[in-house]
């Protein structure tokens, strides 16, 4: 796509030892102060007993980046926007203590050491998005403002069946990004019967729900470009 990929690689402190992880992220500049990140992850969960493919859970972030890396690179962006492909959101057993989001983790901390973060105006977190039948609560932890720009753009494009106005609190890569003071929002749809599962195959998952996702993330990022202009 003529665009650059830049490698955030760290050694990670889990219960099974010290693996190395690598976060991925692109830069598309804009003209505006600040850069709002849009991201997934792309790692799959660890699973002894069975070959887990991952294909909703997180194949569909990284998919749904790759094509937004192209839409992105043709728009006229207000400000810079980086794509951030995470490592390490699953946890190497339960999802108890730290033991989960260790890409988005390290960004974070690195982003204050190196002052980076600062200019980080917002984060759009994207997650198991490419099932069959979607249905996308709010993020009960997530900021309120951005999150009301995306579910009611989500609604002026008649998908109010998909970004329901329930909310419910999901632990997942936007939690650190939160804790440093980043607006952020979650967008996951966790009841997924092929969650964790083996039948979590490219077979469940929809490009329908990938372009429904898509639109509603590119009709948000004008509201929230101005919003982060104020």
């Amino acid at each position: 796509m003529g665009l650059t990929p830049e490698e955030q690689s760290f050694v990670a402190q889990t219960p099974l030892g010290t693996p190395r992880m690598t976060n991925l992220r692109v830069t598309i500049p804009g003209p505006g102060p600040g850069r709002l990140v849009i991201g997934g992850h792309y790692d799959t969960k660890l699973f002894r007993e069975f070959t887990f493919v991952g294909a909703n859970d997180g194949g569909s972030s990284a998919a749904f980046l790759l094509e937004l890396a192209r839409q992105l690179k043709a728009r006229a962006n207000a400000m810079t926007i980086e794509l951030l492909f995470l490592d390490g959101e699953e946890s190497t057993g339960d999802w108890t203590g730290n033991d989960h989001t260790y890409g988005s983790q390290y960004y974070v901390d690195n982003g204050r050491k190196t002052g980076t973060l600062s200019g980080l105006k917002a984060m759009v977190l994207v997650d198991m998005i490419g099932e069959r039948s979607p249905r996308f609560m709010r993020e009960a932890n997530s900021t309120p403002w951005l999150t009301d720009i995306i579910w009611s753009t989500a609604q002026k494009l008649g998908h109010g069946s998909v970004f329901v106005n329930a909310s419910t609190p999901i632990e997942d890569d936007h939690v650190p990004f939160l804790k440093a003071g980043v607006p952020s929002a979650d967008i996951i749809d966790l009841d997924y019967p092929e969650w964790h599962a083996p039948g979590d195959t490219l077979d469940q998952t929809s490009a329908r729900s990938l372009q429904v996702v898509g639109d509603v993330v590119l009709a948000s990022l004008a509201p929230i470009e101005a919003r982060l202009a104020k």
